[in-house]
């Protein structure tokens, strides 16, 4: 998989804070990473309690399987392409608060 070089200053902009950048894409990544996770579990405990452990078919079967997940993009990379797309849903509850404050006053 290339390397690609990200314009950090873009994705600082998107929320005027490098750090909450950071934070909002490991949040989605993270996100991503357990939804694929369970997908491959769950396609893969199919093949478990058959009994059928030495059948060469089965075995392929799974192998397939585990090189189409090993070959997907990294959620990092996923989540990144999202945030850039503008797909990612997110909040400044700072700001949110302060317009509570203002608001009460």
């Amino acid at each position: 998989m290339a390397l690609k070089t990200l314009d950090i200053d873009a994705l600082a902009a998107k929320t005027g804070n490098l750090y909450e950048t950071v934070a909002i894409l490991s949040k989605r990544a993270r996100q991503i990473a357990t939804q694929m996770k369970q997908e491959l579990d769950e396609k893969l405990s199919y093949f478990e309690g058959l009994g059928l452990e030495d059948d060469p078919r089965h075995q392929e079967e799974q192998r397939r399987i585990s090189i189409e997940y090993e070959l997907k993009p990294e959620p990092t990379e996923i989540a990144v392409e999202e945030f850039l797309r503008d797909e990612i849903y997110y909040r400044d509850a700072s700001k949110e608060r302060s317009e509570e404050e203002e608001e009460l006053h």
